[in-house]
């Protein structure tokens, strides 16, 4: 390492294609973080084809990013920037992960990470018999667990797998891109989220039910991968993707936003979302689920609203006037100014790093 920033390899799902994942905004936010603080970086990703006739970014503007078509390639092209680099991270979901994850603790001679930005499926997957991107005797293998959960799993991770350092290292927002605007309000409520069947159940509860109730209201739910069965209310929008060049008008269409939390992140815990994060950016009033740990990201009742049941979204809905609503965000807002940008998780990462140099 030397004093002119670090030499940074991140092995990722995705950078250039935010359809159907969370995985894209956040490296793009993080990369930027790094680059900004002087550190250059290499991304490099699999050229899959559901991505590659979905890029909505093709050419990322902070580092550089390189696609491979496979193992082999990737081996032959990119093996001198792993040896040499002073980190190396691979994240979650990567195709052949684990065999990626081996060759690059054979090569890397600075420090290692696994960046798992699905904790609590990860962990369900090893309990289960395996995750396909992470198996349990790479884990102690990895200097760095960076984990998208923090709380009690980072300790279960050390105790249980062994992993030498778990550290949080949660999503993060591109403050310059996500922001309040002045659109016009179009929708009460408004959510964004791939579809998936244990969030499903909270999404009927907590948007579905409540637009039953107040027909007059409008409501959008924007995401792909929904079932052709489902009946979506009159006064219920819906868009198939949200480019993220787009999401902070999206979001400030909305009177508020809702989140809704996977059931294995709720299980854990402390798993706060990319778009959790990015909807409080631009000065939305959040009405989420409620799980362990949401507390130590936001106030509740100040900060970010909590409903366990549809009547309290029609409450919120119709109570709440809309000085209180700007209030609300304003706040939720400058949470994330002070602990969520992507500045910080540079600098967390970083001191990671120097954590682990020092260690030897």
């Amino acid at each position: 390492m030397n004093g002119h920033g670090l030499d940074i390899v991140i092995l990722g799902l995705s950078i250039t294609s935010s359809w159907g994942n969370g995985h894209a905004t956040t490296y793009r936010a993080l990369v930027r973080g790094l680059t900004t603080r002087g550190h250059r970086v290499l991304f490099l990703e699999r050229d899959v084809p559901w991505y590659a006739a979905a890029r909505d970014l093709s050419r990322p503007h902070h580092g550089r990013t390189c696609l491979y078509k496979n193992l082999a390639e990737l081996k032959k092209r990119f093996s001198g920037a792993v040896r040499d680099a002073d980190l190396v991270i691979v994240g979650s979901y990567v195709p052949n992960g684990i065999a990626v994850g081996e060759w690059v603790l054979e090569t890397a001679r600075g420090v290692t990470a696994f960046y798992d930005i699905d904790t609590p499926v990860t962990l369900t997957m090893l309990d289960n018999g395996g995750a396909p991107y992470l198996s349990r005797e790479l884990i102690p293998r990895y200097q760095l667990y960076l984990s998208f959960t923090g709380g009690p799993v980072l300790r279960f991770l050390e105790r249980k797998y062994g992993s030498p350092a778990a550290r949080p290292l949660y999503c993060s927002v591109d403050t310059d891109l996500y922001k309040p605007t002045e659109d016009e309000r179009r929708w009460d409520l408004g959510y964004m989220g791939t579809y998936s069947a244990d969030r499903q159940p909270v999404l009927e509860r907590l948007l579905l039910e409540p637009a039953r109730r107040c027909p007059q209201a409008r409501m959008i739910v924007a995401g792909p991968k929904y079932p052709a069965k489902i009946e979506w209310p009159d006064n219920v929008d819906r868009i198939e993707h949200v480019p993220p060049k787009t999401h902070a008008r999206f979001y400030n269409r909305q009177s508020f936003t809702l989140n809704v939390t996977r059931r294995s992140m709720v299980r854990a815990g402390y798993s706060p979302s990319v778009r959790l994060f990015e909807a409080a950016a631009c000065g939305r009033p959040i009405i989420s689920d409620r799980w362990d740990g949401i507390e130590s990201f936001f106030r509740i009742g100040e900060e970010i609203l909590i409903a366990r049941a549809g009547e309290q979204v029609v409450e919120y809905l119709t109570g709440i006037r809309a000085a209180e609503r700007a209030a609300i965000g304003r706040r939720a807002r400058q949470r994330i100014l002070a602990e969520h940008t992507a500045a910080h998780r540079a600098l967390q990462l970083e001191a990671y790093v120097f954590e682990r140099v020092k260690r030897g």
